[in-house]
């Protein structure tokens, strides 16, 4: 990880008392999408935001956020996530802004291991690469006609350390650790040039890819996806635009349904639609339900003025906050797959843990994975991170039941949108 002379860029204050939440202050020059990008890291790193203010002139941006854990099991890393988050903030000095250089992109590493097939190894093996911030590009995890499971991971290391011996090495014994007896050898090497990261997921059939990548929500699916069995409370949720209180900004007012990543799919939409925020407020969660204000700007400066790009700002932000994550059950020939699926950000980046949820999902409900992938999916209007997990049809758990894949499918959504 790269070294900066400006690290008190980014402080991160432990709460007075047990419980309370911690408060990360990011004071810094502001760039395009720092907002977002902030948001990325924090739920990478499985941190949920009570609450937070947002302020910048366009030159400098100051930023408060009040984080918990999603689980009281989980163990943050603070000093690491302070790291991450002083990678993304542009250096105070002159240098950077008369030298900047072009971003300079992680080097992929494959980790191939071949081991026993048993319930929850996917997740097992995840897990150990999420606590030592590898971050996983794609996927490839193969059964063989014995049980035995060939799993290839491309990954990358969000500390920039994976090319000295010393953290290849950690990263062996932690997965050895892990796996025990079932592990029959694991190897971890530079991946080849020839290597995509982003390549295309296997094909979709035109009704599968239609039915996956659906704007239009079943009353069923938004109750099961916001958490909330009441589906007069969700159509109440709001996204209006007022320019009557600010003489060069529009202020974006926000009430919906909160959900694990909320402030982030609101930040990923105005980053891509090329929206500034100038002051946020984010406020504490009320029975369910979150209030923004935020004072955006388009990105040549102006107001919001023009009816049409309004309605359409407010009604892409509505889709992307009740349905920012799509899972479904389908017939793959004779076998049984569970697809999820998220939008990419415009600068390429997939969404964080989705893979590491879903995972955990299918591990508490005893299900074996006899194959999985992850790829990217165009279509006409953006680009998708498709996850694709072939269930094993000879588990406890029955998964060609009807009832039982709609629990499957509920419990994979809720377990993502932030709940159980």
């Amino acid at each position: 990880m790269e070294t900066r002379l400006d690290d008190d860029a980014v402080l991160i204050q432990e709460g007075k008392k047990p419980g309370e939440p911690f408060i990360i202050t990011v004071n810094c020059p502001d760039k395009n999408g720092l907002g977002c990008d902030i948001c990325s890291i924090i739920l990478d790193f499985g941190l949920y935001i009570t609450k937070g203010d947002i302020s910048t002139d366009g030159i400098w941006c100051y930023i408060l956020l009040w984080v918990i854990p999603h689980s009281t099991s989980l163990f943050v890393r603070w000093s690491n996530l302070k790291d991450r988050l002083l990678s993304i903030c542009p250096s105070s000095s002159a240098l950077y802004y008369f030298n900047q250089q072009p971003k300079r992109f992680s080097p992929v590493y494959l980790l191939k291991f071949f081991c026993l097939n048993r319930k929850g190894l996917l997740h097992d093996v995840t897990q150990v690469l999420c606590e030592l911030e590898l971050a996983i590009q794609r996927v490839k995890v193969t059964t063989t006609p014995d049980g035995r499971v060939l799993d290839l991971f491309f990954i990358t290391d969000n500390m920039e350390l994976l090319h000295t011996r010393k953290r290849q090495d950690e990263t062996c014994e932690r997965l050895y650790a892990v796996l025990r007896d079932s592990c029959i050898s694991c190897e971890l090497q530079l991946a080849g040039p020839g290597c995509e990261i982003n390549q295309g997921i296997a094909s979709l059939s035109p009704a599968l890819a239609e039915e996956l990548f659906r704007c239009e929500l079943s009353e069923h699916e938004i109750c099961s996806q916001a958490l909330s069995p009441d589906l007069a409370k969700l159509k109440k949720a709001k996204v209006m635009i007022d320019n009557s209180l600010s003489p060069a900004h529009t202020l974006l007012q926000i009430n919906c349904a909160d959900h694990k990543g909320l402030v982030y799919d609101i930040m990923r939409t105005l980053k891509d639609s090329n929206i500034k925020i100038a002051y946020g407020r984010l406020s504490p969660n009320k029975k369910g339900y979150r209030d923004l204000d935020l004072f955006i700007q388009q990105k040549d400066g102006r107001k919001i003025v023009d009816p049409e790009k309004q309605d359409a700002l407010c009604s892409l932000l509505k889709v992307e906050m009740l349905h920012p994550l799509r899972v479904m059950i389908a017939n793959r020939g004779p076998d049984t797959e569970l697809l999820a699926a998220n939008p990419v950000e415009l600068s390429g980046k997939g969404r964080p843990r989705v893979f590491y949820d879903v995972t955990l999902a299918l591990k508490t409900f005893g299900i074996c994975i006899f194959a999985a992938e992850i790829g990217r999916h165009s279509t006409s209007d953006r680009e998708w991170e498709v996850y694709r997990f072939l269930l094993d049809e000879n588990c406890n758990y029955q998964v060609q039941n009807v009832v039982a894949r709609n629990k499957i499918v509920d419990r994979v959504r809720r377990l993502l949108m932030g709940g159980w």
